[in-house]
């Protein structure tokens, strides 16, 4: 069965490319536009990781991270941001909400890979 991850991010071409190297890997990948739709979608089923992007509409990255941090069941998910956010205080700001891993866009597959196969749960 393959691993589920929830990719978060308001572009859809981003989505989309993130997507495409899931998939390829052997991902199962299920998304949403921003931090307050991608709460909606967390609703019971196993998620092995998350990727977010930090700057969105409605509700940011870091605000979604510690929210997910507060549900039990999604309280250990690790989280990668996905950004163009490259400042040190932004990244500690994330890393204190509950982010595993931080990549900066734009980014190389393999590099996103190989951070989802560090991070992922069994």
């Amino acid at each position: 069965m393959a691993k589920t991850i929830l990719v978060v991010d308001d572009s859809a071409s981003m989505r989309q490319a993130v997507g495409i190297a899931l998939r390829g890997a052997g991902y199962e990948v299920i998304e949403g536009t921003d931090g307050q739709q991608a709460l909606a979608r967390l609703t019971g089923q196993k998620v092995h990781l998350i990727i977010s992007d930090v700057n969105m509409p409605h509700m940011d990255g870091i605000s979604f991270v510690k929210q997910v941090k507060q549900l039990p069941l999604y309280r250990f998910t690790p989280v990668i941001m996905l950004t163009t956010e490259n400042q040190e205080a932004k990244k500690r700001e994330g890393q204190a909400a509950g982010a595993k891993a931080w990549v900066v866009k734009p980014f190389q597959p393999a590099q996103l890979l190989a951070a989802v196969e560090k991070l992922v749960l069994p």
